[in-house]
């Protein structure tokens, strides 16, 4: 029997009460490159490639994920480098609701979260009642957080209020549970479309936005994420209530990592450093911090040979 899901009811304040916002693109691209450029070294290296790891949602979102990759990265996103007991484990691993039972359990005792893509990841093309019954199958499995998909082509089409009224009924049935809101900004087309869907994702209730699913060409870039942080800085001036950042999409490397750590602290705080407010979804990064670690402790790269193979 299907189960039956009740759609909360939206009054037009709770959809949006952000005014629209207009973005300066020559000066955000420009703010954002010189961001860029600032010189990471030494200690403070160290320090962002720690931030970086304690922050990192390892990700298994393909299709050929077996029960036993989705086992084999749990166990690394708990121990990192065996043998450095001072590496810190990872924030999260994100799978298809279907394999949350299984990560759950791999992860028991430990303090990694277990992050499920629903909403009909990654394209968000399904009803309502649909994104429900996904999210609430993640949810009865044991998932800690839920990252959700907006309908991209309603947005654009200017269905706003479609849009926030999915965002406030899943958020409903997640309850404590994080709801990361995904905009797959590279699909909106322009910097002020990614910061009306940020305010958009914000006022709908989003514990986290979060840039991209990771399946488009276009992820998570500086200009991007520098538009997302301003929406979560007025929107806590705005509010007093301070909610996460996800970055996501095509972070490979650990000099990408530590600018978007660079961007963060300076136009949301130190504050925001940290797990429960800022995450980076991927799934390549963590070798290339774990080997950059190497290289700041010892003076020599490690061979990817003796990285932990997911």
């Amino acid at each position: 029997m299907a189960t039956a899901f009740v759609i909360p009811s939206v009054t037009p304040e709770t959809r949006s009460r952000a005014t629209r916002v207009y973005v300066d693109a020559v000066m955000l691209e420009a703010r954002a490159a010189e961001l860029a450029k600032r010189s990471i070294k030494t200690s403070a290296k160290l320090a962002g490639i720690d931030i970086s790891i304690r922050c990192c949602d390892f990700t298994a979102l393909e299709g050929k994920d077996s029960e036993g990759r989705v086992r084999s990265l749990c166990a690394k996103a708990i121990t990192p480098r065996p043998g450095w007991d001072d590496v810190p484990s990872c924030a999260a691993v994100c799978v298809y609701p279907n394999r949350v039972a299984t990560a759950k359990a791999a992860l028991a005792g430990s303090s990694v979260k277990v992050a499920s893509v629903a909403t009909s990841f990654p394209s968000g093309l399904v009803d309502l009642d649909v994104k429900l019954a996904d999210t609430a199958q993640a949810i009865a499995a044991g998932a800690d957080e839920i990252d959700m998909v907006i309908d991209r082509g309603a947005f654009l089409a200017g269905r706003e209020d479609l849009v926030a009224d999915q965002i406030v009924a899943v958020k409903k049935l997640c309850g404590p549970i994080h709801l990361k809101v995904i905009l797959e900004t590279g699909e909106l087309g322009s910097y002020e479309a990614m910061r009306r869907a940020s305010d958009l994702a914000l006022e709908a209730g989003a514990d986290f936005i979060k840039s991209s699913t990771g399946k488009v060409p276009t992820g998570a870039t500086f200009p991007t994420a520098l538009v997302m942080c301003e929406a979560l800085r007025d929107f806590y001036h705005r509010t007093g209530e301070r909610r996460g950042l996800k970055l996501a999409g095509g972070i490979r490397t650990t000099k990408q990592a530590l600018t978007y750590l660079v961007i963060v602290n300076e136009t949301l705080g130190p504050e925001w450093l940290q797990p429960e407010l800022f995450r980076i979804g991927a799934s390549l990064l963590l070798d290339d911090l774990l080997m950059q670690l190497e290289k700041e402790r010892t003076g020599r790269y490690a061979n990817r040979d003796y990285i932990p193979k997911d």
